[in-house]
């Protein structure tokens, strides 16, 4: 009787796609650190959870993981002990505000390829439980190395935070380099942070348009700029998402335009869905 009803809710989700949604996978890295990604992933997911959409933050900076600190939330786990050390996907899982969930990966993504075929089976089917999200924002470590351009090519959408600093903008130019001579994506979206005003944000992304326009085939989309701005230096010292703790600052008023211009360009097509991003993982790293 139990297999029959299984087979039953297969046949359900396979027939009513409402039932099977995947979230889209937004992977958000820059070519160097310092330039403020994990507070703008973090941010920006606040802002798209509170919107009403359900969002899970998956920390995947092996080195700096600190997604967690920026929320102000404590993760005791990260996502291999849900095989290593038989935790349940709610062992691991952390809340965030407004509901928002953060998976943490850290140094366990070091575990990767050291998965037996039946580790990975286990550990996908358990994944599988929280597949009802919208979005997935993967916060990559910055710069540019195998597993980073792995998240890339995984991903449905790409993200690159630079700033208007010369050095930043050169690191963010290789990074792309790197992800159109591999031909992993003919793509981006660029925020520029730590802009001191909107004009500024326009420059230098259309300066940086413009030079990767004449030297790569990689179409990009201004998405917006941040602000600099003093509270978002208080909430990360109080330890509280400037969104949730200055919501009227320039800064949140960015994150918000940005995120209102994701949810209006956002496509009906299904994205790739937790499952099937970690399917594309261990793909990578077999």
């Amino acid at each position: 009787m139990l297999d029959q009803a299984e087979s039953l809710r297969k046949l359900a989700q396979s027939s009513n796609p409402s039932l099977t949604k995947k979230g889209k996978i937004i992977t958000i890295t820059s070519g160097k650190g310092g330039v403020g990604k994990s507070n703008f992933v973090v941010n920006l997911g606040i802002h798209m959870q509170k919107m009403g959409k359900k969002v899970l933050i998956f920390d995947a900076d092996i080195g700096m993981a600190n997604d967690d600190v920026l929320m102000g939330i404590s993760s005791r786990y990260n996502i291999f002990d849900v095989i290593n050390n038989n935790k349940n996907l709610n062992d691991v899982l952390a809340t965030g505000p407004y509901g928002i969930k953060l998976l943490p990966g850290g140094s366990g993504l070091n575990k990767v390829e050291d998965l037996t075929e039946k580790e990975r089976e286990v550990f996908l089917n358990k994944i599988s439980q929280i597949e009802d999200f919208d979005y997935i924002f993967m916060d990559t470590g910055a710069g540019i190395n195998r597993t980073v351009l792995a998240f890339i090519s995984c991903c449905d959408e790409l993200i690159v935070i630079t700033t208007p600093e010369p050095t930043s903008l050169t690191d963010a130019y290789s990074l792309l380099k790197a992800t159109s001579h591999f031909k992993i994506k003919n793509k981006a979206n660029i925020v520029v942070n730590k802009a001191l005003n909107y004009k500024e944000g326009e420059d230098t992304f259309s300066k940086f348009d413009n030079v990767v326009n004449r030297f790569l085939t990689m179409k990009l989309n201004y998405l917006g700029c941040v602000l600099d701005d003093r509270k978002l230096v208080q909430a990360v010292r109080e330890q509280m998402p400037f969104i949730v703790r200055y919501p009227s600052s320039d800064a949140a008023g960015c994150i918000q335009d940005i995120g209102n211009s994701l949810l209006g360009a956002a496509s009906k097509d299904d994205g790739t869905g937790v499952q099937g991003l970690f399917k594309k993982i261990f793909k990578m790293f077999s």
